[in-house]
């Protein structure tokens, strides 16, 4: 017998009518399922990983309840199945018309896998090492203090690479290339790909360029200004959550996570069918 988990994002799903169609079908069919209703703001205390153990995650709702739903479950890796509700996401599998069809299918074992790499970050201030969340989108640095030009250093594997002033910097998994990473002018590029991303935000540089790495390298960011009679200005957060300040000295290091996101295919539509299609809207 099959154990489902179903993750609904109440302001998605106000009335639960099709969280509620969902836990019907599939206890029809003769499987165990829990619910957790999420209401996807900072004050909540809920995790998912509370409703737990299942095996499959069926996620209700828009990329950023999936994205909070890779979060809680990183180190348990559950093959998770993203549903849209509202406006195509990159992250959905199916739509709400194909409910039934994709539970059938999970239950007779008939789909395949996605794995998607994360990113691990973690904030260095002298001896104090503070680690973030893993990401499956990206570690962004940003400012959040005065209109003010950052400078960091950027190490590429123990080497320099750079100097740069610039917004902040965002540090893009494949998944997440069409996130932030994309508003910043970063590339798009396949999800399933093994690489990561480095794009400067607004960068005060005619030569400043998103930079491809082997998903194999350490990053290394350097803090070199943080206008001391302010304060601190920026803040390091993984996949928008998990938020930590800097300032001047603090170093952050990024790397591939030991951990990967599972998802569930049902369809064959590709990457750029669907990029495609949100791109024509």
């Amino acid at each position: 017998m099959s154990k489902f988990l179903i993750v609904t994002n109440i302001k998605k799903d106000p009335e639960l009518e099709v969280t509620n169609r969902v836990v019907e079908y599939i206890e029809r069919n003769g499987s165990e399922v829990t619910v957790a209703v999420r209401k996807m703001d900072r004050n909540e205390s809920c995790r998912i990983s509370d409703y737990l153990p299942a095996d499959y995650i069926i996620v209700l709702g828009g990329d950023g309840t999936i994205l909070q739903a890779t979060r809680d479950t990183a180190d348990i890796n559950i093959p998770i199945l993203g549903v849209n509700l509202g406006t195509l996401g990159f992250l959905s599998e199916v739509e709400v018309t194909q409910l039934e069809y994709a539970i059938d299918r999970i239950i007779a074992g008939d789909y395949g896998i996605r794995n998607r790499i994360m990113l691990s970050g973690s904030v260095i201030r002298g001896e104090e090492k503070t680690e973030l969340s893993p990401a499956l989108n990206d570690i962004s640095i940003i400012r959040c203090g005065t209109l003010q030009i950052i400078r960091f250093s950027v190490f590429i594997n123990g080497e320099f690479l750079c100097n740069l002033s610039a917004d902040g910097i965002i540090i893009a998994t494949p998944t997440g290339s069409t996130g932030y990473n994309m508003s910043a002018g970063g590339p798009i590029v396949e999800p399933e790909a093994e690489l990561i991303l480095l794009t400067p935000i607004c960068a005060h540089s005619f030569s400043s360029r998103s930079i491809v790495l082997n998903a194999g390298d350490e990053i290394e960011i350097l803090v070199n200004n943080s206008n001391a009679g302010n304060g601190i200005i920026l803040e390091a957060n993984s996949d928008g959550n998990d938020k930590i300040n800097l300032t001047t000295g603090d170093r952050i290091v990024i790397r591939k996570s030991e951990y990967c996101s599972t998802f569930i295919r049902l369809n064959d539509t590709n990457f750029l069918q669907k990029l495609q299609k949100k791109m024509s809207e």
